[in-house]
C-alpha cells in the first residue's frame, strides 16, 4: 500500500485510506481493507467517501450520504463494524444483523475468517438494492 496511490472518481486516496486506519491493530486494518474491497466489488458504483468516523458507501444518483446510504466500515477498539444506515429494511435471513436503533443495523467483525463465512455481500447488495427501490427517499418521513 503506498500513500500516493491515485484515486479513481468516487474513491479514496490510499493515503486517506492508510490515515484513516493507522492506529488501528494489524489483523483489524486488515478486516477493513478486505471489507473495503468487498464493497467496491459488491457496488462498483458506490461513492466512497470518509464521514461520522467511517468509510462510507453511498449511490450519489440515489442521494446523498444518508438517503443514498448503502453501507459504512467503522473502527471500534477490539472489531470492525459493516453498518447499514437502512438496515431495519434489509432482509437477514441468517439473522446478523444487530442494533436497536430505530434504523441503523450492523454486523461486528472479529476476523477475516468471519468475512468469508457470512453472506455480507449479500446484505450489501440488498442495501444498494434498498436505496433504489426507495428512489433515493430513505431520509424522507413516510406516513402510515
Amino acid at each position: 500500500m503506498t500513500r500516493k496511490s491515485v484515486s479513481r472518481a468516487g474513491r479514496l486516496l490510499m493515503g486517506q485510506i492508510v490515515d484513516f486506519l493507522e492506529d488501528q491493530p494489524a489483523d483489524l486494518a486488515e478486516i477493513a481493507l478486505e471489507l473495503r474491497r468487498m464493497v467496491l466489488h459488491t457496488v462498483p458504483h458506490a461513492t466512497e467517501t470518509l464521514h461520522w468516523r467511517a468509510l462510507s458507501y453511498h449511490d450519489a444518483s440515489r442521494g446523498g450520504m444518508v438517503k443514498g446510504a448503502i453501507c459504512q466500515i467503522s473502527r471500534h477498539r477490539d472489531h470492525i463494524r459493516l453498518a447499514f444506515i437502512h438496515g431495519v429494511r434489509l432482509p437477514d435471513p441468517s439473522g446478523i444483523l444487530q442494533g436497536d436503533r430505530k434504523s441503523k443495523r450492523y454486523v461486528q467483525i472479529n476476523s477475516l475468517q468471519e468475512i468469508k463465512s457470512l453472506p455480507l455481500s449479500g446484505l450489501i447488495r440488498s442495501a444498494a438494492e434498498c436505496v433504489i427501490a426507495m428512489g433515493g427517499e430513505a431520509g424522507k418521513k413516510r406516513k402510515y
